[in-house]
């Protein structure tokens, strides 16, 4: 009659435990290799970083997933959908392209134009034990599709991945953290004291720290006085009196304008615009958190000013 083997100590029923160490690398389970610290710890490869259509330091979110099955493994990391929510859905009927000339060219359609705001959580695990898990929220839109579907495929999927992107720099350089510093390239972590193998005395040589590329363009946008009439536009001198923080309903007001910031949809900028100034704060000034004074007509004007520019004859907008 057969014998049973009995089985290794170190083995459970319900498997490898958290203090088992694992034959194959000599680590505890559930425990980062020296391997993928090592490379988790690395610079971002110059190559894996482009530009987005505003100029900013950019990297692809199917770049990032690559990455994250490099470093974690195969069902290493979940991702999960948090939030779905429709911000806008428009559409011009018998719209028609604009080229460089100022000319109308191609067809006439109706054109949809569709926003989403989309949250998700990213879980990474190791050996199947959960290393930790971050959030991430983004804005998408798809302007001007000819179908209305294909707006809301393309709006919804340009959020996801932005999201996705932005719970992934959690994990450090190699999912664009540094980039986050005026898109530089060096790395922003350096070192992490858990891993040390010894005590070491820490020697950051951190680069200065600027505001995040897409904060800083939004404060440029804000932060410039409205010029006057027929005068060169310059910033507000510190001698002369400013406005105080917005009103309750200027403020409501911007923070449409924040939650809607990346958007390329004229139509909603357009719109908080007739809001404000049905509520008679349209030219209402005020002091933003830098000290400088503007309106929300010149935030919108120079908003609708950029996204025309970029458009660029052609207003449909790629997915991440």
């Amino acid at each position: 009659m057969p014998q049973g083997i009995e089985a290794p100590a170190s083995t459970t029923a319900e498997g490898l435990t958290s203090h088992t160490q694992n034959p194959d690398s000599g680590r505890r389970v559930g425990a980062l290799s020296d391997l993928q610290i090592s490379q988790l710890l690395r610079p971002v490869n110059p190559d894996r970083v482009g530009e987005d259509g505003k100029g900013f330091a950019h990297m692809e979110a199917w770049d990032i997933r690559r990455h994250l099955i490099r470093i974690f493994g195969f069902g290493g990391h979940d991702t999960d959908l948090l939030e779905t929510t429709l911000i806008a859905e428009t559409s011009i009927p018998n719209y028609q392209k604009v080229g460089k000339n100022g000319q109308p060219y191609g067809k006439v359609y109706e054109a949809w134009t569709v926003v989403y705001r989309v949250a998700v959580r990213l879980t990474v695990k190791v050996d199947g034990i959960q290393l930790g898990h971050w959030h991430g929220v983004a804005t998408g839109d798809a302007t001007h599709q000819p179908s209305r579907a294909d707006a809301h495929d393309l709006a919804l999927k340009t959020a996801d991945s932005q999201a996705l992107k932005r719970a992934a720099t959690n994990l450090g350089d190699q999912f664009g953290l540094s980039l986050y510093n005026k898109g530089s390239l060096n790395p922003v972590v350096q070192a992490s004291l858990p891993y040390w193998k010894a005590p070491k005395e820490a020697d950051f040589k951190d680069d200065k720290v600027e505001p995040e590329p897409e904060v800083a363009a939004a404060r440029q946008e804000t932060e410039l006085p409205e010029p006057r009439s027929g005068a060169a536009e310059r910033p507000a001198q510190p001698s002369q009196p400013t406005p105080g923080p917005p009103s309750e309903r200027l403020s409501a007001l911007l923070r449409q304008v924040a939650d809607c910031w990346n958007s390329n949809n004229l139509l909603i900028f357009n719109q908080i615009g007739e809001d404000g100034s049905r509520h008679g704060v349209l030219d209402e000034a005020f002091t933003d958190k830098r000290g400088a004074v503007t309106t929300l007509r010149k935030v919108l004007d120079d908003r609708i000013a950029e996204i025309q520019a970029a458009q660029d004859g052609s207003a449909d907008r790629s997915a991440a």
